[in-house]
């Protein structure tokens, strides 16, 4: 088992100077942030680590009232699989 930790911009897995997996993002005004970019290391691939890190971002925005938009190609594919995410998804 993970446990997800969050940072300045971000949320990750393992230690803040050595992290195992992370989602990035940029915040972009008030109301919007930019997920740009996940990285889950060999370790941890096949765990379901890069879904959960996507999970909790969107936690997340629902938490602040505010909207993503995934530029990152694998955050992209999980808001194209997950309808349930549309809310948090800038249109």
């Amino acid at each position: 088992m993970f446990t997800i930790k969050e940072d300045a911009n971000g949320f990750y897995v393992g230690e803040q100077d050595h992290k195992e997996a992370e989602i990035h993002y940029v915040p972009k005004g008030n109301h919007t942030i930019i997920v740009d970019h996940t990285i889950v290391s060999d370790s941890l691939r096949g765990q379901g680590v890069g879904q959960a890190l996507v999970k909790r971002v969107v936690e997340f925005a629902r938490e602040k009232g505010i909207k993503i938009k995934p530029l990152c190609p694998f955050a992209k594919s999980q808001f194209d699989r997950h309808q349930d995410y549309s809310d948090v998804l800038l249109k």
